[in-house]
């Protein structure tokens, strides 16, 4: 059964709510289709940037006064920036609505771009914070190990060098180009009217140019799978295994969070039990799937010390190699299929998650299943359909990898009895 409403504004923009009887916020976001995938190689962090800029004052509101508005209100305003959108949010009490919108709208229309220079300096102390955090950089590291050149390969946040010399003029004509009424939507859950939200957006939201953004790069095919490393003077190994996944238009997206959810991603799965629980030899490992409009991207996270490196990739790929294999444990789908319907379940208690919910879909082109159409295509997932995906995106030759610790050498001695041939080539 549909819950939300969607319409459209004059100007443009979609609007989507859902209506969630029996609380007293309103969870409000304007959704941007566009992230770090769409940005040049010279360019690349500049929608972070300006995520960050949005905050620094409007043609009406300072930035201070931004903030002092938001605690007055008792509420919470942030943003984010992802490979494919940026979103501005807000969760707020219910009658102070029309206040939210005043201050939103200004940012994501009509950002001053004040302070550039200071506000470039907090974000060469973000890239600084990523760096010296192995475990988030890595991540970074296996994304252009798995995409090589691709604009998916590249941090989200950034790379120093264009934030250090990105100029002014450059912001402005991004934002031009990427926040106009054919790629923005505004999503909100909580309790409130949609047609009243639209009459309020409708009465402040102005008409934008018509869009002049460049066309997003395609995945054509999968790069060969690459190995990254970088040395620091860690006590952990923090390594990531990962390869081509799927995107969030394919069919099959319902099997691959199941056979995330029995790999790595939850307390009773495979690997937080084979390397955690039996063995003590880590004290994070996880496994991850990211879905984008045309690719994806699957894999697993471990930090341990150097003397249980090399086993715990050989268990990883044991791990790996059973499920691919189709030898999916009997109650091990059935478990998975309860964690990520209850997990659901749970996350709709959230009118922050129920407003990203319809933005994302929205924003991202993405079917937008009610809740019972979720747990009919969750529960329609065979054991066979998921040890058939992971035969297919699992194997072992499709593996790449990027590590940071102390020693390249114990590192690819490690990752060679995953994928040997792997090694071979990067030291060829």
């Amino acid at each position: 059964m549909q819950t939300h409403e969607l319409s459209s504004l004059p100007t443009g923009e979609r609007v989507i709510s859902e209506h969630v009887p029996g609380v007293r916020s309103i969870s409000l976001g304007f959704w941007v289709g566009s992230g770090s995938r769409d940005e040049t190689d010279h360019r690349a962090g500049v929608s972070h940037f300006i995520e960050h800029l949005l905050f620094k004052g409007t043609a009406r509101h300072n930035a201070q006064e931004i903030a002092e508005i938001f605690d007055g209100l008792g509420g919470e305003l942030n943003a984010a920036t992802s490979r494919e959108t940026t979103v501005v949010y807000a969760r707020i009490p219910d009658d102070r609505l029309e206040t939210a919108l005043d201050v939103m709208i200004g940012m994501v229309y009509a950002p001053a771009f004040a302070e550039v220079d200071s506000e470039r300096e907090v974000v060469l102390e973000e890239i600084a914070m990523v760096e010296d955090n192995p475990q988030d950089l890595v991540h970074d590291i296996v994304a252009e190990a798995v995409f090589g050149t691709h604009p998916l390969g590249r941090p989200v946040i950034g790379r120093a060098e264009v934030i250090s010399s990105v100029g002014l003029r450059a912001l402005q004509s991004f934002h031009g180009a990427a926040y106009t009424a054919d790629n923005l939507v505004v999503a909100a859950a909580g309790n409130l009217e949609h047609g009243r939200l639209v009459e309020l957006l409708e009465a402040r939201i102005p008409t934008t140019p018509a869009s002049v953004r460049r066309r997003r790069t395609p995945i054509r095919r999968a790069s060969a799978p690459g190995l990254r490393f970088q040395r620091k003077d860690t006590e952990q190994y923090h390594v990531c295994l990962a390869s081509p996944g799927i995107s969030r238009q394919d069919e099959r997206r319902f099997a691959a969070s199941l056979l995330d959810a029995i790999l790595g991603g939850s307390a009773s799965s495979r690997l937080f039990q084979e390397i955690r629980e039996k063995r003590g030899m880590a004290y994070a490992v996880y496994s991850f799937a990211s879905q984008y409009s045309d690719a994806g991207q699957i894999g697993l996270y471990v930090g341990t010390r150097e003397d249980n490196l090399v086993e715990c990739l050989e268990i990883a790929a044991r791990e790996l190699g059973d499920v691919a294999a189709g030898n999916v444990r009997r109650g091990e789908l059935e478990r998975a299929k309860e964690n990520l319907k209850g997990r659901m379940l749970l996350s709709l208690e959230s009118t922050s998650n129920r407003m990203s919910r319809l933005g994302k879909a929205l924003v991202t082109e993405t079917e937008l299943l009610s809740l019972d159409e979720l747990i009919e295509r969750i529960e329609a997932v065979t054991a066979d359909e998921v040890g058939a995906l992971a035969a297919e995106l699992l194997r072992p030759d499709r593996l790449s990898a990027a590590g940071i610790g102390p020693s390249e050498a114990r590192f690819r001695a490690a990752v060679q009895r995953v994928n040997p041939a792997l090694v071979g080539r990067a030291a060829a």
